[in-house]
């Protein structure tokens, strides 16, 4: 298969968060044909990471993940574009990166691995597990596919992620003054949330909150006894203080249960790269044994997750090259000048 064909396969094998099997037995069979070895990693109930490695001591590993968002959308085709869930988030990349890992051999280097995890679109489980596998302690970077429009990132933003619960006491909807709407708790609660004067920080940007769930009640004519939301919240600081402001703004009105957390990353800049922030997060903060990291791949992050998500094939092309002159690169670079250059940006 060529690079589009590649994408396109991969794209047309569902792997949403949760069901990542069939992409993994796919990658970890067409890896063997190429001649890597291959090991799955398995995560929980099946799930597995793919490690695939050539004939050397892996010091550099290109990674990214297999799980995409909902719904499945089907790949599609036209003069500039590939279309389908995953084609920017991560389908295409992977693609990419397997035929930079290809590339890099065929020069005659092998010191290079390849890690697809599962989960990272959730609270990346997959990632978490990969970070306690031997060959990370041989492996000096780590280049992070995402959909960075082929720039270098040189930050992203933390991520929290959080429950609220408020309670109540159920009641027929005509004596509201026999229950207490655990509903209207919990919009107060978000209400003050809303309110909240959060951060900001010169090189990461604006502390955001997304509410982005909302559930509870029974029916119309009954005074809900349970409400919950869940949010998301993109950090710029150490997520401690945040922390306490929400706990702040919610009181003893409701409880809050915290479902993940990973802090702002700084990641490494290379000479004669476009470089830019951004703000998602990636399975970089769960993968801190994995060498010095890196984060860069085509497609853009407003094409994620959308029913009209595309990858260009011209990005695509491009970016098998950049994954390959950064490899080559970084080969060439003593395993301190990365972390010396890390503590200067920092």
């Amino acid at each position: 298969m060529n690079l589009f064909a590649l994408t396109r396969k991969l794209i047309d094998i569902p792997s949403l968060t949760g069901a990542e099997t069939e992409v993994a037995n796919f990658l970890a069979s067409h890896l063997t044909s190429r001649g890597y070895t291959v090991a799955l990693q398995q995560v929980s109930d099946g799930r597995a990471n793919v490690i695939a490695t050539s004939t050397g001591l892996p010091r550099v590993f290109l990674a990214t993940h297999m799980d995409t968002v909902p719904p499945h959308i089907k790949a599609g085709e036209d003069d500039n574009f590939i279309y389908g869930r995953g084609a920017c988030d991560a389908k295409g990349i992977i693609a990419a990166q397997i035929f930079a890992a290809e590339q890099v051999r065929a020069e005659g280097i092998n010191d290079i691995g390849l890690l697809f995890t599962v989960d990272e679109e959730a609270g990346s489980a997959g990632a978490s597990v990969a970070n306690s596998h031997p060959l990370a302690t041989s492996c000096e970077y780590l280049i992070n596919g995402e959909p960075t429009d082929n720039k270098l990132a040189t930050g992203s933003k933390g991520s929290l992620r959080l429950r609220i619960k408020a309670e109540g006491r159920a009641a027929h909807s005509a004596y509201p003054e026999h229950g207490h709407s655990a509903i209207d708790t919990l919009l107060d609660v978000l209400a003050d949330i809303r309110q909240c004067a959060w951060p900001s920080d010169e090189h990461f940007g604006d502390t955001t909150c997304n509410i982005g769930t909302i559930k509870g009640g029974t029916r119309a004519n009954v005074i809900p006894a349970a409400a919950e939301a869940d949010l998301q919240i993109r950090l710029v600081t150490p997520a401690a203080p945040i922390k306490e402001m929400l706990e702040r703004a919610v009181g003893d009105r409701a409880l809050v249960k915290y479902l993940s957390v990973a802090e702002p990353q700084q990641m490494l800049a290379v000479a004669g790269y476009e470089t830019c922030v951004v703000r998602f997060t990636t399975d970089i903060p769960y993968l801190t044994n994995w060498g010095t990291p890196l984060l860069i791949g085509p497609g853009s992050i407003l094409d994620a997750h959308t029913d009209h998500e595309r990858i260009a094939k011209r990005e695509l092309t491009e970016a098998v090259d950049l994954y390959v002159h950064l490899v080559r690169t970084l080969l060439t670079r003593a395993p301190r000048e990365a972390h010396e250059e890390m503590r200067c940006n920092s």
